[in-house]
C-alpha cells in the first residue's frame, strides 16, 4: 500500500521515501553474510542514494 501526501510540489509517495531504508538493510545482510563484500556494497549504495538524491 503505498501512501500518498499532497505537498506544494505535488504528490510525494512514502514508499520512495523508504529506498534508502530497505537498501541499508539489504546491504547489513550481503555485510553479514560476506564480509569481504564490504568496498562494494558500501560502493554501491552511496552511489544509488547519491543518484535518488539527485532525481528526487
Amino acid at each position: 500500500m503505498v501512501e500518498r501526501h499532497r505537498g506544494g510540489d505535488g504528490v510525494v509517495t512514502a514508499a520512495f521515501l523508504r529506498i534508502p531504508a530497505v537498501l541499508a538493510l539489504i546491504a547489513g545482510l550481503l555485510i553479514l553474510w560476506r564480509p569481504r563484500l564490504l568496498n562494494y556494497i558500501i560502493a554501491i549504495y552511496l552511489i544509488v542514494v547519491g543518484i535518488l538524491g539527485l532525481v528526487h
